[in-house]
């Protein structure tokens, strides 16, 4: 039995491996015969292949998917003998938000399906035994029921004691004697055999320390070098959310909250995780704009995994309100300000008789990008009830539990703007080049009437095309989403992966 699964899971995991690469070839595609029917000559499609399958050729899902069958078999006979051991990874240098580099250990596939299958036998053995309130890598967890708690609890209270802390190279500083202690003293079901699988996964690490990141194990590991932390955090009855080392803890009292930071205190000396003082806020006040507060250190709002909570809102984080308009922008120069903005004129599309093409694209590549691949049409029927059921997978999704509508106003505003002002721009380049286009559409509207005409414009006889999509209509979708059908089938399937 335990053959047919290990070559099964190296089979599964290369198969998903070269679906993914070949999702990435073919958006390569479709974006080519888009530029192909831009411009004259676009420039050519380049297919690139990541650069660790030139390591070794276990790392190409193409070599794994046709010889899985005999590598599994050798993975087998090697992992009953005792002899299994995983190949060097290939160390992978990720810039932090802070600054400074991440090592990423990327194993060859049948290692890292060889991680993954023990990491399921081991979660589905042992998710019993950790905290309610840990949300990452857990199969009946996920970063939105962490977002949702967190919200509902804070706007109970109009003051909130808050504690934030933050660990300096987490993954890469947990001591091993601390971690294989956990093993024993808490009620784990981890066999000998297990037991030396995860050790051989530790062996690239220096000092008896740290667990690699980029292997499923090591997301295990770290829920069970932070069980006796989250267990010390209940028993003072304080409420938390952990999502990894992402820890965000609060209370009515501050006696309570004031007990938190002894707790990180001493996990960080026993598992050998330092605190980063420079990223840590410690305690703080959150309350209500305008109420008074005893504490120098308050706040009126907090950041945990992408989003933004106060005791009135969930929204968007700055930082990702920046990311989403910062892209948009790209999106608008990408196709109505780069083809105008060089010294020569190269196989570009002039606007012409109250059309232009380059514009009708880039509101189409906005909405692919908030909405994923829905219409306006799907939105509005899905939204009347004519639609049961819709998918999305547009950056929103990442978002299902905002209920800050005044911040999606601001930014459907934003985007009639920043339009607005890339049109002016475009009109001014236009005129450059000797052609005036002051009385054609888009050029002779401004924000309202650009709003309506864009929705009753035709493109090829189809209205909605160039509807200019909205923050707030994909939001209302995606709300009653999970209103009817819950968070998981709502949420796009990266949200735990999450960088956003």
């Amino acid at each position: 039995m335990l053959k047919q699964e290990i070559i099964n899971s190296i089979f599964e995991f290369a198969k998903k491996k070269v679906e993914q690469h070949e999702n990435y070839h073919n958006s390569l595609e479709l974006e080519y015969q888009r530029n192909k029917r831009r411009v004259t000559n676009p420039p050519p499609k380049e297919v690139k292949t990541p650069i660790h399958w030139n390591a070794n050729r276990k790392h190409n899902p193409y070599y794994v998917l046709k010889h899985y069958k005999k590598i599994g078999t050798s993975i087998f006979n090697k992992l009953i003998n005792g002899e299994y051991k995983p190949h060097q990874p290939y160390i992978n240098y990720v810039d932090k938000k802070g600054g400074g580099k991440r090592e990423v250990y990327i194993f060859q596939i049948p290692d890292e399906a060889v991680s993954n299958y023990f990491y399921k036998k081991l979660l589905s053995k042992n998710k019993h035994r950790f905290s309610s309130f840990s949300y990452a890598y857990r199969n009946d967890r996920n970063v939105h029921y962490a977002i949702n708690d967190i919200g509902l609890d804070i706007k109970l209270s109009p003051r909130t004691f808050v504690a934030e802390f933050d660990f300096k190279d987490f993954f890469g500083s947990i001591n091993h004697d601390y971690l294989f202690d956990q093993f024993n003293q808490n009620g784990f079901l981890i066999t000998e055999f297990e037991t030396n699988i995860i050790k051989s996964f530790l062996v690239n690490m220096v000092e008896g320390k740290g667990i690699p990141q980029g292997t499923s194990l090591s997301l295990f590991l770290a829920n069970i070098a932070c069980w006796k932390l989250d267990k010390k955090l209940e028993k003072e009855g304080l409420r938390f959310a952990r999502y990894a080392d992402d820890t965000i803890i609060w209370a009515d009292e501050y006696g309570k909250i004031s007990k938190s930071f002894e707790i990180i205190n001493v996990f960080s000396t026993e598992a050998g995780v330092k605190i980063n003082a420079l990223k840590s806020d410690g305690i703080s006040i959150l309350s209500k704009e305008g109420m008074p507060s005893e504490l120098a250190s308050y706040k009126h709002y907090v950041e945990f995994l992408g989003y933004k909570l106060s005791n009135e809102h969930i929204s968007i984080k700055p930082s990702s309100v920046n990311k989403i308009k910062k892209q948009i922008s790209y999106i608008l120069y990408r196709n109505l300000i780069q083809p105008l903005n060089g010294e020569t004129l190269k196989s570009v599309m002039i606007p012409g008789n109250n059309e232009d093409r380059d514009f009708v694209t880039a509101i189409m590549q906005i909405r692919r990008y908030l909405y994923g691949n829905l219409n306006e049409k799907m939105l509005k029927n899905y939204l009347n009830g004519s639609y049961k059921r819709l998918r999305f997978k547009g950056i929103m999704s990442f978002y299902p539990l905002l209920d800050d509508e005044e911040q999606l106003r601001h930014l459907d505003k934003w985007l009639i703007s920043t339009i607005l002002n890339t049109l002016k721009k475009r009109k001014r380049l236009l005129l450059k080049w000797g052609h005036l286009r002051t009385d054609q559409f888009p050029f002779n509207v401004n924000g309202n009437d650009l709003i309506q005409e864009c929705k009753v414009r035709r493109i090829k006889g189809k209205k909605g095309i160039m509807e200019i999509p909205s923050f707030l209509r994909i939001y209302q979708a995606i709300r009653l989403n999970v209103i009817t059908v819950g968070i998981e089938r709502t949420m796009n399937p990266e949200s735990n992966s999450y960088d956003y």
